[in-house]
C-alpha cells in the first residue's frame, strides 16, 4: 500500500471523525451529551454542538408543550354523589439546565414515556385529592367553579412534577359523567322532580284559572244585577210615563179613552186562533159594537 493510499484513508477517517463530533440541536429540542451514562454537556439553545466521537452520545428531548390524557377514574365528592372524570394535561420538559439534568436523572433511559407514566399517576392523585376534598360537591365540579379546582390541581401537580424536571402548564377535565349503575337512578330522580314541578305548575295554573273564573262569574252577576236594576228603573219610569199619558188622555176625553181601551181589548180577544167567545148579548164588553156606546162617543 502506497503512501497515497494511506494518506487517503487517514483523510477519510479524519473527515468521518470530524463529522461524528458535530451534532445539530433543533429549536424544538433540548439535548444532553452523555459519556458512559454520565451527563457531560447540556444543550438548551438551537445550533451546532460538539462531542467526542464514539465515546459520547447525544440524547434529545422534545422541548415543546406536550399533551397527556389521563384514564377515567371514579371520584366521590363531599356530597357522596360519585362521578367518573377524565382529564388532560399540558406539560413540557423544563427549560433550565438544572431541570433537564433532573429530568434525565429521574426518568433515565425511559425518557418521555416513563415520565408520562409518572406524571399520570401524579395527576390522578391530585384529581382525587382536590375533587374529593371537604366542601367540594358534585354541583361545584359541574359548575363554573370547576376552573378554580383545575387551577388547584395544576398547581399541586406542578409542584409534584418538579422532582421530574417537568413543568405542568395546564390541566382540564374532558368530561364528567355519572357511573353507569347510577345513571338510571339519576334519570328516574330527575324525571320524578320534573313531573313534580309540572304537577305543581298545573295546580298553580288551575288555581289561577279558578280565581279568574270566579272573578268573571262575580263580574257577570254584578253586571246582570246592575243591568236588571237599571232595566227595572227604566221600565218603572216608562210605566209611570205611560200611566201619566193614559191618565191625561182619560182626563181629556173619558168616552174616547173607554172606546180606545175597548178596541184594544177586542184586538187581543178576537184573533184568528181564538175567535169564539161565549158571552151574553147585553154584556158591556160589546157596548161599542151594538151602537149604544157609539152614540155617547158621537155626541162628544
Amino acid at each position: 500500500m502506497g503512501r497515497g493510499s494511506i494518506g487517503l484513508i487517514v483523510l477519510v477517517v479524519a473527515v468521518f471523525g470530524a463529522l461524528s463530533s458535530i451534532f445539530i440541536v433543533d429549536e424544538r429540542e433540548k439535548a444532553l451529551v452523555l459519556q458512559f451514562g454520565q451527563i457531560k454537556q447540556v444543550k438548551t439553545e438551537p445550533g451546532l454542538g460538539f462531542k467526542i466521537p464514539f465515546i459520547q452520545e447525544v440524547v434529545r428531548y422534545d422541548g415543546r408543550i406536550l399533551s397527556l390524557d389521563t384514564p377515567a377514574i371514579e371520584i366521590t365528592p363531599s356530597d357522596d354523589r360519585r362521578l367518573v372524570v377524565d382529564a388532560f394535561a399540558r406539560y413540557r420538559v423544563g427549560d433550565t439546565e438544572e431541570e433537564i439534568i433532573q429530568f434525565r436523572q429521574a426518568v433515565g433511559p425511559g425518557g418521555v414515556r416513563f415520565a408520562e407514566d409518572r406524571l399520570a399517576s401524579i395527576l390522578i392523585d391530585e384529581i382525587r385529592a382536590v375533587l374529593g376534598s371537604e366542601g367540594v360537591t358534585s354541583n361545584t365540579i359541574l359548575s363554573a367553579e370547576r376552573a378554580v379546582l383545575m387551577n388547584r390541581i395544576r398547581a399541586q401537580a406542578d409542584a409534584e412534577a418538579a422532582s421530574l424536571g417537568l413543568d405542568v402548564v395546564d390541566v382540564r377535565l374532558k368530561q364528567t359523567n355519572l357511573p353507569e349503575q347510577n345513571l338510571a337512578a339519576t334519570f328516574d330522580r330527575m324525571r320524578a322532580e320534573r313531573e313534580r314541578e309540572a304537577t305543581d305548575e298545573r295546580a298553580r295554573g288551575e288555581e289561577a284559572a279558578q280565581r279568574v273564573r270566579a272573578q268573571a262569574d262575580r263580574t257577570v252577576v254584578e253586571l246582570v244585577s246592575d243591568a236588571n236594576r237599571e232595566a227595572e228603573i227604566v221600565r218603572g219610569e216608562a210605566d209611570a210615563e205611560r200611566n201619566r199619558i193614559f191618565a191625561e188622555a182619560y182626563g181629556a176625553d173619558e168616552d174616547f179613552f173607554r172606546f180606545y181601551r175597548s178596541l184594544a181589548a177586542y184586538e187581543r180577544a178576537i184573533q184568528g186562533q181564538n175567535s169564539t167567545l161565549v158571552i151574553t148579548p147585553d154584556s158591556e164588553f160589546f157596548e161599542f159594537l151594538d151602537g149604544a156606546g157609539m152614540s155617547g162617543l158621537t155626541a162628544n
